[in-house]
């Protein structure tokens, strides 16, 4: 997840704290057990494709079972899909700047279209050699004369192996470390020398103009790999004519293995907000949607990996959706639900993607601020469906340790947590009765909400 910017608020409305029930206690206990599991130790940090991801998604499967929710996967409640599948740096690919190693996949990264071979030199700043390894300053080249940045470093590589370089480092490239290691998914040509790409610190080192000489050894290798993720899916099927989407992702960042965490090194990242909470809240409205009388709608209950990698779990079932989308009515996105407060109360997006929410939502907070935004785009799941114009909402309630690992689950406020599902459920039971909902499209954000 990404920094947040609000559109300006449609709504804001304060209402009345109601009194505690015995099932709110019952569900209290039961949000609490979720999340205590979902980001403990034992789970590391549930990055899409790791261990933790498959103990997690063993869980959620074990709790839909538990409450009745028919099996929607392709295998019984598991979706399964691929993230990535490319190459990256193999177990020898290595790197020596002055005698110290590099890390593959943070300090350097092969470009897609380098040779696999081994290199040494002695490497004078500014000074490209024939028989030598070539050092580029790519802020020193005009990129507007090249197809992409891409066509940039394969032209470069060309020049240089025609010139007689036995390999090519290119340092201050603007490139993120995801956008470079997305190139590896494509399939390119080999070049005749070994290329590379660093990042900004060791750009820093070798655009040291005081250096006398870098002593620079590479041996560069890729390996293929696929990775996959897994959506987990359950179902209440009433026969209806129309089908309501309930999501949230359930994966997080691992140990920081892909550098989209705020500390630096292997620190594990709970993500007990982002977005355990919004799972808990997603398995203990289905168990009271199951025991309700809601007849004239379906229910799809997803939780969603592989929404830290570009949402990548819920654009696939939304291309691969186990019901029919064109009579999908409506989908709720919950995530980061677990820090209600009275500054920021609960904020609700998408309110813009049909006519009929504005109506819908009067009133329905019951319990706290509500703050209602338009917009049915943003970094998070729901855009996924949005995008095959179905009417979206989603659920959201702060950034506070936003990709830290101290997002832990005693910092979960579990009150505030079952405000937000109240008012998801009170939403959930006004429109069973009601005609489709009308979608309608919204403005493009210049910053996306969330992620």
């Amino acid at each position: 997840m990404k920094k947040i910017t609000w559109l300006l608020p449609l709504v804001v409305t304060t209402v009345v704290v109601s009194a505690q029930k015995k099932s709110d206690r019952k569900t209290l206990t039961n949000l609490q057990q979720h999340i205590s599991y979902l980001s403990s130790d034992k789970l590391e940090g549930r990055l899409t494709g790791a261990p933790g991801e498959k103990l997690a998604a063993a869980y959620i499967q074990s709790q839909m079972q538990q409450i009745g929710l028919l099996p929607m996967g392709t295998d019984g409640y598991l979706q399964t899909f691929t993230v990535k599948e490319g190459r990256e740096p193999a177990a020898n690919c290595s790197f020596e700047l002055n005698h110290k190693p590099l890390a593959a996949g943070v300090q350097y990264i092969p470009l897609p279209f380098t040779a696999a071979k081994a290199v040494k030199g002695e490497v004078l700043p500014q000074a490209n050699e024939p028989d030598n390894i070539w050092l580029i300053n790519v802020a020193d080249l005009d990129a507007a004369k090249y197809k992409s940045r891409l066509d940039l470093y394969k032209q470069q590589t060309a020049e240089a192996a025609k010139a007689g370089a036995t390999g090519i480092i290119f340092f201050n490239g603007a490139e993120t470390l995801p956008e470079i290691n997305s190139w590896l998914e494509k399939t390119e040509t080999a070049a005749p020398i070994p290329a590379v790409w660093v990042n900004k610190d060791i750009s820093k080192i070798l655009d040291d103009e005081n250096a006398n000489s870098f002593l620079i050894q590479m041996d560069i290798a890729l390996q293929p790999v696929k990775r996959t993720g897994t959506n987990v899916i359950g179902y209440i099927d009433n026969k209806a004519a129309r089908t309501v989407i309930i999501g949230a992702h359930y994966d997080h960042l691992g140990y920081g293995e892909e550098h989209n965490g705020s500390a630096k090194g292997k620190v594990l990242y709970h993500g007990a907000n982002d977005n355990a909470s919004g799972i808990a809240a997603l398995l203990e409205l289905g168990r009271q949607v199951k025991s309700a009388k809601l007849k004239n709608t379906n229910y799809l209950f997803v939780a969603f990996s592989g929404n830290e990698q570009s949402l990548s779990g819920s654009r696939y079932l939304a291309s691969h959706s186990p019901v029919d989308l064109s009579k999908a009515n409506y989908m709720l996105n919950l995530d980061m639900i677990g820090r209600l407060n009275t500054t920021n109360g609960l904020q609700i997006a998408g309110i813009g993607t049909s006519p009929s929410w504005s109506k819908l939502l009067e009133n329905s907070g019951r319990e706290t601020k509500v703050v209602y935004e338009a917009s049915g785009v943003g970094n998070s799941d729901h855009t996924s469906f949005y995008r095959k114009q179905i009417p979206v909402l989603f659920f959201y309630t702060g950034m506070d340790d936003y990709h830290q690992p101290e997002d832990s689950a005693d910092k979960i406020n579990y009150e505030g947590t079952l405000t937000v599902m109240k008012v998801v459920f009170d939403l959930i039971e006004k429109t069973d009765n009601l005609d489709k909902l009308a979608f309608t499209t919204t403005p493009e954000p210049a910053t996306a909400a969330i992620k």
